[in-house]
């Protein structure tokens, strides 16, 4: 099964000999926000630049949107811009999180009608055992223009996802499988799931060491999902679903919508407790 195009890989092996592309960091860690950031200063993939989670991927939190907002787009892009990304450039992304931070910006490019960045398959981790060389230094960009965009595509709030639902869509809940159950919930104040939703956790498409699995064991691992009905995704918070959607579109499924408030928006229409 060929690659589809928007959803792409490259080994470190490969990166090793870009030189046209701008490469993003964008490792983070949920709860420690800094961490990241303080990562790449410690080494980073020679010529990279940082991306923050909260700071550049995310919007302003507020009662409801969830915990990790979209930004605004028009914000977004004059952030790429800052950084030499127009539509049309080539981006390579990696994280060390098995993509969880890297595909939520894949994501967002590819909503906001960019050419998709290539996800490096390992990550950082893989970078490094395959002998490539990291750097302290924060590089100088290179600013390019800020393009005008209309806005993201293949996103539904809370009321898209009720007209989803409505249509028989199917939804697929990214969390881990004692979340979904409401066995636990560490991050947000109410436990469970969305009424209906099936449990495909995000983790299940990558090996321990951060590999995407190939495409024959992507088809097998979403082949018991309900053919021909539109797909909605989610997660806590509109992060780690994205993995999945980038597992989906290796597969060929390119329509299936984010929904981005995910449950810590849901939740936040419900009584506490």
């Amino acid at each position: 099964m060929s690659s589809p195009s928007t959803a792409n890989l490259i080994n470190a092996q490969a990166l090793a000999a870009v030189t046209d592309a701008v490469v993003v960091d964008c490792r983070f860690v949920l709860g420690q926000p800094a961490a990241g950031y303080e990562d790449y200063l410690r080494g980073h993939i020679p010529g990279a630049h940082y991306l923050h989670l909260e700071r550049d991927l995310s919007g302003p939190v507020g009662p409801h949107g969830g915990r990790h907002p979209l930004p605004a787009a028009q914000q977004l892009v004059a952030k790429l811009a800052s950084l030499g990304i127009a539509p049309g450039t080539r981006v390579v992304a990696y994280d060390a999180s098995r993509f969880a931070f890297a595909a939520r910006f894949w994501w967002l490019l590819r909503s906001l009608g960019y050419r998709p960045p290539e996800l490096l398959d390992g990550g950082y981790a893989a970078w490094l055992a395959a002998g490539g060389t990291s750097e302290q230094c924060v590089p100088q960009p290179q600013p390019c223009a800020v393009p005008t965009v209309e806005g993201y595509t293949g996103v539904v709030d809370i009321a898209g996802l009720g007209a989803m639902q409505a249509a028989s869509s199917v939804l697929l809940d990214s969390r881990d499988p004692a979340r979904f159950a409401g066995l636990e919930e560490p991050l947000d104040p109410v436990a469970g799931h969305i009424p209906g939703a099936l449990n495909m956790p995000w983790q299940g498409v990558s090996d321990a060491r951060g590999f995407l699995l190939d495409d024959r064991q992507l088809a097998q691992h979403f082949a018991a999902l309900p053919e021909g009905a539109p797909r909605v995704v989610y997660c806590g918070s509109g992060v780690t679903a994205c993995v999945n959607l980038f597992a989906l579109a290796r597969t060929g499924d390119e329509h299936a919508l984010l929904y981005a408030g995910s449950w810590s928006d849901w939740c936040s229409y419900l009584p506490a407790g």
